[in-house]
């Protein structure tokens, strides 16, 4: 079984792609959903996130999120101090999820893989790709945040044009080509270089 990478900046639409994958019957690993699930189910991820943020990042026994994100994204040592806490736990779940996989391939999706480090575990790694514009009026209306708040947050992130080199493919988001031939022609691509591997 190919393990595969999912990657791309905020707003480049991992999402979209991943759910089109999904349709197709490939299972795909959120590591945005499944840190989020941690932040509130982990003990141990919760315990050191209280010590490293204080109480009153849980209100109510759920993650205050906007309250978290009101320190970190305005300070890249709190960030990065937050993601020492949170990937691990995250790349530990995810580990114990692809191998519970089977079929020709499996993605796990992650805007972080190689700010963490985590590309020598994939066999292959899609890029999903937008526009700088385009990527901000996405936040914009997502998260109902101002455009220099969604600037904040990919000042925290490798620039796209260097994580798009990285990658073995890349798939075109831009409201311009259609995605689903994209989607359609990358998941033939490895389920033949899947069918190769194993022959």
């Amino acid at each position: 079984m190919l393990k595969v990478g999912l990657t791309g900046g905020i707003g480049s639409g991992k999402s979209t792609v991943a759910k089109a994958f999904e349709v197709l019957g490939i299972p795909v690993y959120s590591s945005d959903l499944a840190s989020r699930r941690l932040m509130n189910e982990d003990p141990a991820l919760m315990a050191g996130i209280r010590e490293a943020f204080g109480d009153r990042a849980y209100a109510g026994g759920q993650l205050d999120r906007s309250y978290l994100a009101s320190i970190v994204f305005k300070d890249k040592a709190q960030l990065t101090r937050l993601n020492a806490l949170v990937h691990p736990a995250t790349i530990r779940d995810g580990d114990a999820w692809i191998a519970r996989q089977t079929g020709p391939f499996a993605i796990r999706e992650s805007s972080l893989i190689f700010e963490a480090g985590m590309q020598g575990q994939f066999d292959r790694i899609i890029g999903v790709s937008a526009p700088t514009a385009l990527r901000i009026k996405r936040v914009m209306d997502r998260d109902h945040v101002d455009a220099e708040a969604v600037r904040e947050r990919m000042r925290n992130q490798i620039q796209e044009r260097i994580k798009m080199r990285l990658c073995d493919i890349v798939i075109v988001n831009d409201d311009l080509r259609p995605l689903l031939p994209q989607v359609l022609a990358v998941h033939e691509r490895l389920i033949s270089e899947a069918g190769s591997t194993t022959a």
